[in-house]
């Protein structure tokens, strides 16, 4: 048979669907069989019918999935980006570890082109090619039967009734061991393509367009600057802080919890505070941003009510601080709504732009002369790009690169353990070196006004370990290393003689348990902002202002 007439040789309907569901479950879900083999070879005791039984289980799901979506006129206009966008979330689940649920699918419309593009590799590329490209080809050019409304309705029935009978017949037979390896490891449905992905985004698309509009709320409206309600002290001079918004830095690669690198060597002359036991609020940019200047806890927070009602950057506004966003990751996420924002135009080349992103050394241009310009108390977020991967290697120049051999390439799965080691802890180095340029800076602020520099990054990183890499794993399934984040405070004698902070009381509590649902109230107690959303349980600094200051 010519290659012509296969192509164009009609198919049945349910045939072009079953075939769809078989290549699904044996190809594009190489991934899951990857985790299941990694299961299997330690020793878990497991009957081979048992396993030889999950591929079969997996097509009856994956069959009555793509049948839920599969109609006439439409199949290939469905199909054709759906294994297209499934071969690239194959390729992210294989090498990274990644799981596309609802929080993934908001990170990854939340991204720009400059970190899409830093995905891109030859590996990548051609994945998506071999897996998506050409079978989506074949689809295409395949000529697909006509069908009745009696034959589709008669072949929707039949697709029923194998699936229930097959899954039926399979939970007959394995249930005790089904719901026995479902229990331990239960995080497996999510890793399935195209179902979890399915799943999200009808989920997503419920939420965004399909779900009541949520009334803008105001919190906060009480708030005023008030230092004594913090047992501080009226000061002639304005507060001036700066707080850096860390992307992607992960707690475990710091000294002060016992790494054996110093990847702060720059601001180490300046004494900080580190606070060793921070959790995030989640594990992607998109979630863990708003949630961390919300008033909300991470277990009840939610992206749609943090975007229609104030944050902290609000309260603080409302309360007579000038307010400055100065962004250079992406997007504020909504944070910055109300603010001043500045973004920086990473499209541009000069000295800290490459045409696609920038280093965070761009946040500190003109920094000086915008301070110049504001007014009264001054709170200032500089959203850097930080650690950002998987081009660990772009976001620091290179003369800062001080660990070698460094990861020089976007396919980080094919670069050693020990270079992936070298190239992130450069991205630390390079942070630690921003945030002492800054300190420098609000140093030479200090005759004027009373100066300090907070940071805290929004969630961590997986690089390697149990074959995870990057971030956004959903929360009770994600790794330490991907929610266990720094958060570092410096002040200047006046800043902590006027707010009377203890640094010996802070350097007592450095080992708390904290996490990103303290910065609301505690940013709110920094800046003497006193309203009722306070919460002075929830203020880090509470029960070391009041003492005397000793630094």
């Amino acid at each position: 048979m010519s290659l012509k007439k296969f192509f164009y040789r009609e198919r049945s309907f349910g045939g072009v669907i079953a075939t769809l569901a078989l290549y699904f479950t044996l190809v594009l879900n190489v991934p899951v069989y990857h985790k299941l083999y990694g299961i299997f070879s330690d020793g878990s005791q497991h009957s081979i019918p048992f396993i030889i039984s999950i591929p079969i289980f997996f097509f009856f799901v994956i069959y009555l999935v793509l049948h839920l979506f599969a109609w006439p006129k439409v199949v290939k206009v469905f199909f054709i980006p759906l294994l297209i966008i499934s071969s690239a979330m194959s390729y992210a689940t294989f090498y990274y570890g990644v799981i596309f649920d609802k929080d993934m699918l908001v990170n990854i419309l939340d991204t720009n082109k400059g970190e899409a593009l830093s995905y891109l590799s030859l590996y990548s590329v051609g994945w998506v090619f071999l897996l998506g490209v050409l079978p989506s080809a074949v689809l295409g050019f395949t000529k697909i039967k006509d069908i009745s409304i009696k034959e589709l309705v008669i072949n929707k029935f039949m697709a029923l009734f194998v699936v229930v009978v097959g899954i039926f017949a399979i939970a007959a037979i394995f249930y005790k061991d089904y719901a026995s390896f479902g229990r331990t490891h239960n995080n497996l449905q999510e890793l399935v393509i195209p179902t979890e992905f399915l799943y999200s985004v009808t989920k997503l698309t419920k939420q965004k367009y399909f779900s009541p509009k949520v009334p803008y709320k105001k919190v906060g409206l009480d708030a005023k600057l008030n230092p004594k309600a913090f047992g501080g002290n009226k000061s002639k001079k304005p507060n001036l802080v700066i707080f850096m918004l860390g992307e992607t830095a992960r707690a475990q690669n710091y000294p002060f919890n016992g790494y054996h690198r110093n990847t702060i060597p720059y601001t180490q002359m300046y004494k900080p505070y580190f606070f060793t036991q921070v959790a995030s609020c989640g594990t992607a940019t998109a979630v863990s941003v708003p949630c961390m200047f919300s008033n909300m806890n991470r277990t009840e927070f939610d992206v749609k009510r943090a975007d229609n009602q104030d944050d902290v950057l609000d309260i603080m506004q409302r309360a007579g601080i000038d307010v400055l966003w100065k962004e250079n990751d992406g997007g504020d996420k909504h944070v910055a709504k109300n603010v001043t924002q500045i973004k920086l135009d990473t499209s541009k080349v000069d000295e800290f732009c490459n045409g696609s992103s920038c280093h965070d050394e761009a946040l500190l241009k003109g920094l000086y002369s915008q301070i110049i310009r504001m007014k009264g108390d001054k709170f200032i977020v500089l959203h850097l790009i930080g650690s950002h991967g998987p081009t660990y290697f772009e976001r620091y120049p290179k003369s800062m690169d001080f660990y070698k051999p460094s990861c020089q390439r976007a396919d980080i799965e094919n670069c050693s353990s020990e270079e992936i080691y070298n190239v992130y802890d450069n991205t630390l180095r390079y942070t630690d070196y921003v945030m002492a340029k800054a300190i420098g800076l609000l140093k030479s602020f200090e005759f004027s006004h009373n100066v300090a520099l907070m940071y805290m990054s929004d969630h961590g990183e997986s690089l390697g370990e149990d074959g995870i890499y990057l971030h956004g794993l959903p929360y009770k399934f994600a790794p330490t290393e991907q929610k266990h984040v720094p958060w570092m405070f410096w002040m200047s004698d006046e800043f902590a003689k006027v707010k009377n902070i203890s640094g010996n009381c802070l350097r007592k509590n450095a080992h708390n348990a904290y996490s990103q649902d303290n910065l609301f109230s505690t940013l709110l107690g920094l800046m003497d902002v006193s309203t009722k959303a306070y919460n002075k349980k929830m203020d880090i600094f509470s029960e070391c202002r009041g003492e005397k200051a000793e630094q």
